[in-house]
């Protein structure tokens, strides 16, 4: 059954968790701390997301013993959430507390769509296993039963998953307690179990998953025995191996190197080239989702719109001029012709302003506006530079030439216009008609001066055609 079936109906993220436990193939899930990591995750590929306790903790600035309280760590959760739909398995620590934390933390993962947690069996404020782990007590078994029996008795979604991760090797108790434990929290109700080693060898992993036998779904997080194949886990039986903390790492190391070249160089010249552009960055933020919905959702009086400026000509008769720059960069009263429609249009709230360039696009200032170039300008007009800008008509726009200085109350009259489609035209008569022009727009009212703040509708379009 696909997505395409008419009965097929998607898995939550608890089911696919539980899936990717006791299906009986080796999956994988990748460690990620945030929501930009979250997102990152999901387009490599993986399944599943590891919430890392030390990952967290690190983002936060602090210790991997529970500095970070459990409050903070769900709202991270929330926004990791947000950002992926995969299934999270996120590291709890101890549980955060006795038995009625881990009640009250199962729930608020259930609430914000996390599919599982994982708990381990040593005392509440927790250490990293791997900073003298084997000075650290673990709890009684009694005790962390209890949690276990009081996290599944908490869950109202039937697949949220708790796995129980066993210390004892870590702490130096040895195999048979190693054992001993994880047969007295599979039997308490765990749905899995997290074996955990320090050793760069994977010997104790293979020996645990050799005496298990099967009993019930095995996690392992092979960060200190990483050089092991993957097969060798395939054939030991295990389900599921935790990349636990290499996001997090492989970002320390990039900002520790950038940080330090950006302030012995005082420069970016050899660092733009090595780091993510910012537009990624957006495309990770999902920016183009929220400008779609901007578009479907605002209102025409709410959303300001978006101007066009057609500026690809020279301009005929100004060549003695326009040798060095555009018509459209020509001073007037001590500034560009461009800056004063673009600081128009801002002025009411025209925000969105692309250029259409062409002659001398090199020499157009590019503050505050999209640039884009009709490369045929010199064998084209005004309908091919606007077909070039055609992705700013989606909505709402002003569309001008490059040459227009105009008061700043007429762009307002044009922008509160409720028509479908409005121009605005001059009527002053500074020279005699041509005769040789046709009438081709005819209006409700003849092209008059005392139509000044009077609309005045089309009416029809003359039929005639060209003749060359």
């Amino acid at each position: 059954m696909n997505a395409r079936d008419p009965l097929y109906v998607p898995q939550s993220r608890s089911a696919q968790l539980r899936r990717m436990l006791t299906g009986g193939t080796l999956e994988f899930l990748m460690e990620a701390h945030n929501g930009l990591s979250a997102r990152i995750v999901r387009e490599a590929g993986f399944k599943g997301i590891w919430a890392s306790g030390l990952a967290i903790s690190a983002q936060y600035g602090v210790r991997d013993n529970n500095e970070a309280s459990w409050t903070q760590v769900v709202d991270t959760l929330e926004f990791m959430a947000d950002a992926s739909d995969l299934p999270i398995l996120l590291d709890g620590d101890t549980g955060y507390g006795n038995f009625n934390n881990v009640r009250r933390l199962v729930r608020k993962l259930e609430q914000r769509g996390i599919a599982g947690v994982c708990i381990e069996d040593k005392q509440f404020p927790k250490t990293n296993s791997f900073i003298g782990g084997e000075r650290q007590p673990l709890a009684e078994i009694d005790e962390f039963c209890g949690k276990i029996k009081a996290g599944k008795n908490s869950q109202t979604d039937e697949h949220f998953s708790i796995v129980a991760r066993v210390e004892a090797l870590i702490a130096g108790w040895g195999m048979d307690e190693a054992l001993r434990r994880a047969e007295a929290y599979r039997e308490a109700g765990a749905d899995a179990i997290l074996i955990h080693s320090k050793l760069s060898r994977p010997d104790e992993i293979l020996t645990f998953a050799r005496e298990w036998a099967g009993r019930g779904p095995l996690v392992i997080v092979p960060t200190k025995y990483y050089s092991t194949p993957t097969d060798v886990f395939r054939h030991a039986g295990i389900s599921t191996v935790i990349w636990a903390n290499h996001l997090i790492r492989a970002a320390a190391a990039s900002m520790q190197v950038v940080a330090k070249e950006i302030h012995d160089r005082e420069t970016l010249v050899d660092v733009e080239d090595r780091i993510a552009p910012v537009d990624e960055i957006f495309r990770l933020q999902d920016a183009d989702e929220y400008a779609a919905a901007e578009r479907l959702y605002l209102s025409a009086s709410q959303t300001p719109g978006a101007a066009i400026v057609l500026a690809a000509s020279r301009g005929a008769g100004l060549e003695a001029v326009t040798a060095e720059r555009p018509k459209v960069m020509l001073p007037i009263a001590g500034k560009p012709l461009l800056r004063w429609l673009v600081d128009a249009f801002k002025k009411q709230g025209i925000n969105d302003i692309t250029v259409v360039g062409g002659y001398r696009v090199d020499a157009i200032d590019t503050a505050g506006i999209k640039l884009v170039v009709n490369e045929r300008h010199a064998q084209t007009g005004e309908l091919a530079s606007l077909a070039c800008a055609i992705d700013a008509l989606q909505g709402d726009a002003v569309i001008s030439y490059g040459d227009l200085l105009f008061r700043s109350y007429i762009l307002r009259d044009l922008v509160e216009s409720d028509a479908a489609f409005t121009v605005v035209v001059d009527s002053s008569q500074t020279q005699a008609a041509n005769a040789s022009v046709r009438d081709f727009a005819y209006c409700s009212a003849d092209d008059d001066r005392d139509l000044f703040g009077r609309n005045a509708t089309l009416r029809r379009i003359a039929d005639f055609t060209y003749k060359f």
